[in-house]
Parts: C-alpha cells; sequence; structure tokens
C-alpha cells in the first residue's frame, strides 16, 4: 500500500516557518509580499547542488553588477562567466544567460508566471520551473529539491531508495502542499531539511513535524532516505601547462560547447584515462614536467592533472591566448580546478 502523510503537516510546519525562516538575501520574509522574480529566479539557478553559504557572495556580486533581466542579457558573455568562477557547474552559467536573454527579447523583462511557460525558457526544468512558480508568483506548484527529498522520505520512511524513490516522493509531496501559501511551504520544507532534518544527526527533538515521522518513531532516522550504491566515478588524467613570459602567464579561451565551456583556463592538452604527457601543448618549448599535481572532483569523473611549465621571450605567434599578469589572476575568473594550478604554480620553483 502506497504511503501516506498526515494531512496537519503543512499547517505544522509553517507555523514553524513563521517563527524560525531563514533570513536570505533573496527571500520576503513569512507572509510578505512576494519578492523580485528576478531575484528569486537567479537565487534558484545558483543553489542548484551549491551550498547557501557559498551562493551568498556570488548573489550579492551578480545583483549588484546585473540587476534585472535587462541588465544581464546585455552583459558579455566573458564578464559573467568570469564572475560565476568557482561557483561550479558551468553549464548552469550559459544556461542563464541564454535565459536572461530570452526573458529580454521574447516576455519585455517579464518572468512568466507559470510552470508551463517557465520551463519554455532555456536551462529551466521541473524543479526551478516549480519554485519559481510557487516562491515569486504564488502558484500552487509542487516543489523538490534534495532537502525535500531527505524530509519526505524520513516522514514516510520510504524503503525504495534514491534515486528511484524520486516519483513517489513528489507524488507524496504533492498530498501535503497547501493551495494557499505554496511559496513559503516550499521554503519552509527546505529550511527544515537544511536546518533541523540533516543528512547527519536530526535534531529531532527541536522537529516540528517529529510526531508524524515514521523514521524518527523508528529510533533511526540517520538511516533514511535509503539510497543505492554509488558506482565509483571514472578517473581521468591530464597536464595543465603554465607558460610565463615575464610576468605574466598564457590563458586560453575554453570551447563554448563542453566542460568549462567558454571559460578562460590554463592550456591544457587531452583529458583521458593515461597521462598524456606533453601532447596538447599550446607552444614549442623547453617544459618541465613539475612534481605538483591538482586533483579536483567533477560530477562524473575524478581529475588528476600534471603541472607542466616553461618560460619564453618575445613573440610566439599569434592566436595562442591572452597573455594574464600573474600578480592579477584572481580577476581572469579560472574555474576552480585551473585556480587551484595557478596558486601552485604561483609558488613553486622549477
Amino acid at each position: 500500500m502506497p504511503a501516506k502523510l498526515p494531512s496537519t503537516i503543512a499547517a505544522l510546519l509553517l507555523k514553524w516557518y513563521d517563527r524560525h525562516a531563514r533570513v536570505l538575501p533573496w527571500r520576503s520574509p513569512p507572509g510578505a509580499p512576494r519578492g523580485d522574480p528576478y531575484r528569486i529566479w537567479l537565487s534558484e539557478v545558483m543553489l542548484q547542488q551549491t551550498q547557501v553559504a557559498t551562493v551568498k557572495p556570488y548573489f550579492e556580486t551578480f545583483t549588484r553588477r546585473w540587476p534585472d533581466f535587462a541588465a544581464l542579457a546585455a552583459a558579455e558573455d566573458a564578464d559573467v562567466m568570469a564572475a560565476w568562477a568557482g561557483l561550479g557547474y558551468y553549464a548552469r552559467a550559459r544556461n542563464m544567460l541564454a535565459c536572461a536573454r530570452a526573458v529580454a527579447n521574447d516576455h519585455g523583462g517579464r518572468l512568466p508566471d507559470s510552470e508551463a511557460a517557465l520551463r519554455a525558457l532555456p536551462g529551466v526544468g521541473d524543479y526551478t520551473a516549480a519554485a519559481v512558480a510557487a516562491i515569486a508568483f504564488g502558484r500552487r506548484a509542487v516543489v523538490v529539491d534534495a532537502n525535500v527529498e531527505r524530509v519526505v522520505a524520513r516522514l514516510a520512511a520510504l524503503e525504495t531508495p534514491l534515486p528511484r524513490a524520486k516519483p513517489e516522493i513528489r507524488a507524496l509531496t504533492d498530498t501535503i502542499t497547501p493551495d494557499d501559501r505554496a511559496g513559503d511551504f516550499a521554503q519552509a520544507m527546505m529550511d527544515l531539511g537544511a536546518t533541523i532534518c540533516t543528512a547527519r544527526s536530526p535534531r529531532c527533538l527541536l522537529c516540528p513535524l517529529s510526531g508524524a515521522c515514521a523514521a524518527e518513531r523508528s529510533g533511526e532516522p540517520e538511516s533514511w532516505p535509503r539510497r543505492e550504491r554509488k558506482r565509483a566515478r571514472p578517473h581521468r588524467r591530464a597536464t595543465f601547462f603554465w607558460l610565463r613570459r615575464g610576468d605574466s602567464v598564457l590563458l586560453v579561451r575554453r570551447p563554448e560547447k563542453g566542460m568549462l565551456g567558454g571559460m578562460r583556463a590554463l592550456p591544457t592538452g587531452p583529458w583521458q584515462d593515461d597521462a598524456p604527457g606533453l601532447a596538447g601543448a599550446p607552444v614549442d618549448a623547453e617544459w618541465v614536467m613539475t612534481e605538483r599535481i591538482v586533483q579536483h572532483g567533477f560530477t562524473h569523473f575524478t581529475l588528476e592533472a600534471v603541472l607542466a611549465a616553461s618560460d619564453v621571450t618575445g613573440h610566439i605567434g599569434d592566436n595562442v591566448g591572452e597573455w594574464w599578469p600573474i600578480a592579477d589572476l584572481e580577476s581572469a575568473g579560472l574555474p576552480t580546478v585551473f585556480a587551484k594550478a595557478a596558486r601552485i604554480m604561483k609558488e613553486t620553483r622549477w
């Protein structure tokens, strides 16, 4: 028999939220008029698979520099990608720009207010469409992120493991989502998962839903949600090239499509199973393979990069990249993996 959840959950949760809602720069207080759809949309894009504490300074920077859809749509791609550097999952930034331009060009700079219309925008999936519809426009929408998945799986003590449990969790969330204050309810569920019903050491004694929680009654709430065993991520190897000319280093722009597309980066050869050596070096030079290594985890694989270094003088050819002052590399907006390499090489003698 499918699990059922008590009908009292929404009222209990909203009462708790009215007193304990997190104060966030993109959020209106409980019961207050809804906030700026642009800020809500932007926050949802940034928060995908990223912690609130990490997002806050980026959100403040973006909204100061690009305060609305029109401003963001008119921005240079390179400027936006550089400002995004460090947030990861860079396809989000490219989709974000495409979405802003679609809103500016096709919708008069105003975000559509229905889930269906939102899903038609570039880069807007089911979750973001539901979250924006509920939080920005007060639509009843079923909003399920990782926090909500954990809360609902524990409330029902679902034995189906994630990710196979996702449809069941969404159906259960639908049964407890109220017609009124759907946006507050969605944010309350997120807050509960982030602050009380945490992945480790949940604070069940403080939870407003403990009396309705089957996992809490089991005595082992932390054992939910059930999860299928993860497959080991593939491991790839690469060489990053540190080509120095005086006080500058060579940077290249990665192809628009593909991993870290459109970002400034150190030149690199192929990323593959075996060590590529000097394959893909940007120029013929006397390369020194240093003993320094960068390791970085991406969503679907891990990367180990050896750092190769060389000094050049004079002209080395056209269209090889751009020379960037080493002392000002932070302003280049390098993705995290290349920023790690740059920090190492700035401190390395070879």
